[in-house]
């Protein structure tokens, strides 16, 4: 046959496989049987095996997999992929009904989605081609698992129709249907090997697996729910789902505009009973304000949109009996009380342990020990005791009684007034603290250090190789090599990865210190404002309130941190070894102080740049990007489609709105 005859047949079988695919996994509408289709996948097969040079990544005979390992590369999200806000009654949904009511002064109309109860996933496609699937992560960035999203036979490998941008990106869920499970479980037990929880928790493993093969044969499906408002597609949230389901992309059937909160309860009712029928897990429902532009309005926190909450079913509960209660201290001296429970299933899992979290929990539960208590899963992961059979305790059962010293080390427990932990404050001579700090340090999310885990860090510590943070780094390869369950593979590994780590960025450094309230997002604010280390040590309880997102409580808790002599000596240890203590040049390539003293508010769609680079341009140039107008509010950055209520706002405060060439120009 001809070349161009085979790549013309070849092209055609293609096009009508992947119809096939869409009729079958998205419209469940198929038209041909299961056997017709092979026989054109094989034949597809055959002409792709026998004329190579046709070859495209894309073909459906891709979706099958292969076994090469590789390991999981890092890609930043362009826009990040934030989490929900949870609501569990009815009076917490008026809440937000009425805030939006509030702030926009509009009937707000909603979109109700079922919450998908798997694995976040965004999807890129470039010219209508699948580019990248990349997981949640730590929603700035995650793990790249294209190869085997390639293998979900509902995910589109190229996008159908017409009118889609070049560049395209949208979000979902990938999970296991309830029949893929069960087919799963019954072949790991005709197999002799133990079946799997739950769907949620089996995904999860599966979506991260090295071999791609095996994710094929696992009959994973995906749902996909949001594209980022930065992306202008349509007017409404809900156009852009229909436009996305035009494109191949598999949108629920179930979604629903509602023009007020009761159609959103009946719509949420509806489905707490209805759930047990689907053929896939939910554990909720999302309810977004449908209006683009009214998202826009209402902008987002560091963590969660402000236009869009999540209404989680109630948890299943078990009793059980409450056997003991032990104590763990964290890597920040938190002493966290854990009900040791006689063994239940609840929710898929046997549960053994559920965290008490403080002394007033316990109060408040009037815990006897073998007690019958009432377990939930809190937000369906987390085992929590709800409630005690106070009728069935037997009048010997002694009570709970919090500890009043420290369970590893023996010091005096404190508790700061207005909180409810209670702290160990040996901060420098408790194990479990060092050991949790180090662990902390060594963390994927902080300086990932490859080689090293708890377990690693454990035995380093027992055998008096490591005693703090910075004694990682003489550690000798010669010293990892003579320990059980080493050698000189791993040694070599562990080195690699430190001295790989000192080319970490500063953010990271500074969440990995583990002060105190100082997650990612609150280090990454640090270090963009004062830009090295010795600003932020030498800065005022004053200065550090006075940046947006950081409240007396860090300010007080990053000044007693710096305060404490063993951790400025760690400071300046790890700075002599090489580690990155200020923003490279790199992230210092453009910035300045025109702005400096200024709090902006953004609002609206913008010509040249998205909402996020403008906001990463006020924070570059000394700026403060805030979320809400007050009469400290500098400027309004305008753009299209501002919401009503945000423009009387700024009128009547008599705050200057500023267009994005006038904000361009104002930073050179």
């Amino acid at each position: 046959m001809e070349p161009d005859k085979v790549l013309e047949k070849i092209n055609a079988l293609r096009k009508e496989l992947d119809r096939h695919n869409y009729l079958y996994y998205v419209k469940s509408e198929p038209e041909i049987s299961d056997y017709e289709f092979d026989q054109k996948l094989k034949e597809l097969e055959a002409l792709e095996k026998q004329f190579p040079q046709f070859d495209d990544p894309m073909s459906p005979t891709k979706r099958v997999g292969n076994d090469i390992t590789s390991e999981f590369v890092q890609v930043k999200h362009k826009y990040p992929m934030l989490s929900l806000s949870n609501t569990y009654n009815e009076g917490e949904l008026r809440d937000f009904d009425n805030r939006i009511r509030k702030e926009t002064n509009l009937e707000p109309e909603y979109v109700c989605e079922l919450k998908f109860d798997g694995v976040s996933i965004s999807l890129t496609y470039e010219n209508g081609i699948l580019k990248h699937a990349v997981t949640r992560g730590d929603g700035y960035q995650g793990d790249d698992v294209t190869a085997n999203v390639k293998t979900i036979r509902s995910i589109p490998l190229h996008l159908m129709g017409e009118g889609w941008p070049n560049e395209f990106e949208i979000r979902g869920e990938i999970l296991m249907p309830f029949a893929a499970f069960d087919k799963l479980n019954a072949e790991r037990v005709e197999n002799g090997e133990e079946p799997m929880a739950n769907p949620r928790n089996t995904t999860s493993g599966t979506i991260k697996m090295q071999d791609s093969s095996v994710v094929a044969r696992r009959g994973l499906d995906a749902y996909f729910y949001n594209v980022p408002s930065q992306i202008r597609l349509s007017e409404s949230h809900s156009k852009n789902l229909e436009l996305a389901a035009s494109w191949g992309l598999k949108i629920s059937e179930h979604l629903r505009v509602c023009k007020s909160m009761d159609d959103v309860l009946d719509y949420i009712h509806y489905w707490d009973e209805a759930r047990h029928a689907l053929p896939v897990a939910i554990d909720g429902v999302v309810v977004k304000v449908n209006s683009i532009a009214v998202q826009n309005d209402l902008g987002t926190t560091a963590k969660s949109p402000r236009w869009a909450v999540a209404y989680k079913f109630k948890a299943e509960q078990v009793e059980t009996s409450l056997l003991s209660v032990s104590y763990q201290v964290g890597r920040t001296g938190a002493v966290t009380p854990v009900a040791n429970l006689e063994p239940v299933l609840l929710a898929g899992t046997t549960v053994k342990r559920a965290s008490l979290h403080n002394a007033d929990i316990i109060a408040g539960l009037g815990l006897h020990i073998n007690d019958i208590v009432k377990v939930e899963k809190g937000g369906e992961i987390i085992p929590k005791i709800v409630d005690v059979n106070v009728a069935a305790r037997h009048p010997l059962n002694r009570k709970v009684e919090f500890i009043k010293t420290c369970p590893e080390c023996g010091t005096p427990l404190r508790r700061v007034e207005g909180e409810a932990v209670h702290y160990c404050p040996n901060e420098t001579g408790c194990p479990p603290q060092i050991k949790g700090k180090i662990i902390h340090f060594i963390s994927r999310k902080a300086m990932d250090i490859d080689g090293m885990g708890e377990e690693t860090v454990e035995l380093f510590y027992n055998k008096g190789l490591i005693k703090g943070i910075a004694d990682l780094y003489v550690l000798k390869a010669e010293d990892i090599a003579s320990l059980e369950r080493l050698g000189e593979k791993s040694a070599k590994r562990i080195i690699d990865g430190l001295e790989a780590s000192k080319s970490v960025p500063f953010e990271r450094v500074l969440f990995a210190l583990g002060i105190r309230y100082v997650g990612e997002t609150v280090a990454k604010i640090l270090a963009k404002y004062f830009k090295n280390i010795d600003a932020i040590m030498e800065a005022t309880v004053e200065q550090l309130t006075d940046i947006n997102e950081i409240g007396d409580r860090i300010a007080q808790s990053i000044i007693d941190w710096l305060a404490i002599a063993d951790n400025r000596e760690m400071i300046e240890r790890l700075r002599s070894i090489g580690l990155q203590f200020q923003l490279s040049e790199e992230e210092l390539a453009g910035t300045s102080d025109k702005l400096a003293g200024l709090s902006i508010i953004i609002s609206g769609t913008f010509e040249k740049h998205s909402r996020e680079e403008l906001k990463t341009l006020i924070e570059k140039h000394g700026g403060k990007n805030v979320g809400s107008i007050s009469k400290k509010t500098s400027y309004l950055l305008a753009g299209e489609n501002i919401g009503p209520s945000k423009l009387e706002k700024v009128k009547k405060l008599g705050i200057p709105m500023i267009s994005e060439d006038e904000f361009l120009e104002m930073i050179g």
